[in-house]
């Protein structure tokens, strides 16, 4: 085998993706932005909300800026009780446990419900962070085709392991869609699977009140399914929760890496998450109204009628994505552009996060600059 220095080996994979089309830099907001957002997932405009934000200052001034320590040493303040209380009122659950991020709930709760002898079937499009999950978690892991219950429920039929998990998003990141989930948990069920459910994009959009897709599906008292949600989308906060049976929840304090050895989740954020979780639960129209402005801007733009607050406007090669989306932002439009590896060879897209506090003028004003950006590099 050839040997090959560290620097020479990043220089031949800077080029590779430079000439894939893959090439990522970090563009700072400035203060004030003038730019029209649809890139980010504050679905429901409270990020800055006055209100969310004198939530975080109050917390910040009576608990500090950082938690000290991990949930299990000096991280867990009275605030971060009272988050988890609220959290499993609002949504329905027997008990709540908060984490640093959504990413890191998704990693402890499957790495710690999941073993050798557990088998783990995910779809083919979930989140990086599940993905990420299955891998720590060092079980053996099916990877079925998205939405495919028949496939989940043959998976399921043929395993040796004792055990088994689910994994599915409830809203899929980068497509919109939502999981059948009815479905998939029946599925789950009969084959007494246990069913994780990351709601991250679904909290605050999707469901009676906000709720999610498993409240949606009247399943929120159901003892097999766990939910993973984050703070740091349609609640403007930063930090991610778990919400289940007492049992799980029990075993993921006394298990949990990301829960155990990460500092617990700051004070300004949990006060944050609190004062807009309150927001939400006071006005059940911040979910009707995001999902009413994805359908004006799918409609707009001629591409499938989004479930969620998500549209895909598919564009497939991953440099005319790029160019796309930067016509957009020269014309004071910021959008996501999403390439592989976050989405499949060829499925390069423009994908758009609506929110609640867009005026319709916002909207008419994003579809026309989308229409010129994609006229302007077909």
């Amino acid at each position: 085998m050839t040997q090959q220095s560290m620097g020479e080996w990043l220089a031949t994979q800077a080029d590779i993706r430079a000439a894939r089309g893959l090439t990522r830099q970090l563009r700072p907001r400035a203060h004030n932005d003038p730019v029209l957002d649809l890139a980010g997932n504050d679905y429901l405009g409270l990020a800055r909300d006055p209100r969310v934000v004198a939530g975080a200052v109050a917390a910040a001034e009576q608990w500090g800026c950082g938690a000290t320590g991990s949930r299990l040493v000096t991280g867990t303040t009275q605030l971060h009780t009272d988050l988890e209380q609220a959290l499993v009122e609002f949504c329905g659950s027997a008990r709540g446990l908060v984490f640093a991020t959504g990413y890191a709930a998704n990693l402890g709760a499957i790495a710690a419900l999941a073993d050798a002898d557990t088998l783990i079937v995910s779809d083919a499009r979930n989140h990086a962070s599940l993905i990420d999950a299955c891998r720590l978690a060092r079980a053996r892991t099916v990877i079925t085709p998205h939405g495919d219950v028949a496939a989940v429920a043959d998976a399921l039929s043929h395993r040796s392991e004792a055990r088994a998990v689910v994994v599915t998003d409830a809203v899929f990141s980068v497509d919109g869609d939502i999981a059948p989930i009815t479905e998939v948990h029946d599925v789950s069920a009969h084959h007494g699977a246990l069913l994780v459910v990351d709601e991250a994009h679904s909290l605050g959009v999707v469901g009676p009140g906000g709720r999610g897709v498993v409240a949606a599906a009247g399943l929120e008292d159901a003892p097999d399914i766990v939910r993973t949600l984050t703070l740091s989308k349609s609640l403007g906060a930063q930090g991610g929760a778990v919400l289940a049976a007492a049992a799980v929840v029990d075993h993921l304090i006394d298990t949990a890496r990301t829960f155990i050895f990460d500092t617990g989740l700051a004070p300004p954020s949990v006060g944050a998450a609190l004062a807009a979780l309150c927001i939400l639960e006071a006005d059940a129209e911040l979910p009707v109204a995001v999902r009413s402005q994805a359908t004006r801007l799918g409609r707009g733009l001629g591409v499938d009628a989004p479930d969620a607050a998500i549209v895909k406007v598919p564009v497939g090669d991953p440099t005319l994505a790029v160019a796309a989306a930067q016509r957009c932002a020269e014309a004071g439009l910021r959008v996501g552009c999403f390439r592989p590896p976050s989405v499949p060879e060829g499925g390069s897209a423009l994908r758009l996060a609506a929110r609640a506090d867009l005026t319709d003028g916002d909207v008419d004003r994003a579809v026309d600059t989308i229409r010129r950006a994609m006229a302007a590099v077909a």
